[in-house]
């Protein structure tokens, strides 16, 4: 039989210590069921909450700190058809919509397969505008706003495979 001296300063047996590291395992075992239950749901949530704020900023002129790169972005990607207002409106639109349907989880795959159309609006001035994006210096605060959205992406992608886990009715 091993002993182990404890900060208590007592000795505790083999049998003692495998005592409490069973407690500990157990406890690890309620809060990694909690985890499983609650996480994706709150990361789908959150990231809702993110798209409906992002979104909501967008239908008022002047408000979204990237009002002028998404209707330069918009005016690239449909060639001309798309700019001004009309591009933040739609842009904002999407973004609701995205949003609504992750917080409220109706809807949900719908809203998947928009967010990804999003993704690729998201990151289009990346390849588009990269001279401006990226200087000797690093990356401008403009080009940091859009990657940090590769977090984004993934909390998308554990949404989406969960999602994904239920057959199509």
């Amino acid at each position: 039989m091993s002993s182990t001296t404890i900060g208590t300063g007592r000795v505790a047996t083999g049998s003692g210590l495998d005592s409490i590291l069973d407690r500990a395992n157990a406890a690890q075992a309620v809060v990694q069921r909690f985890l499983a239950r609650a996480g994706v749901p709150a990361l789908r949530i959150s990231l809702g909450l993110v798209f409906l704020g992002f979104g909501v900023l967008k239908f008022f002129p002047g408000m979204s700190p990237v009002e002028a790169l998404v209707t330069r972005t918009w005016n690239v990607l449909s060639f001309g058809v798309v700019d001004g207002y009309a591009a933040l409106a739609l842009t904002a639109a999407l973004e609701v919509f995205v949003g609504v349907t992750l917080v409220t989880g109706v809807l949900l795959r719908v809203g998947l397969l928009a967010l990804a159309v999003t993704f690729v609006g998201v990151f289009s001035p990346l390849v588009f505008f990269a001279g401006e994006l990226f200087t000797a210096a690093g990356p401008t605060l403009t080009a940091q706003y859009i990657l940090k959205d590769v977090v984004l992406v993934a909390a998308a992608m554990v949404i989406a495979a969960k999602a994904f886990t239920r057959p199509i009715r």
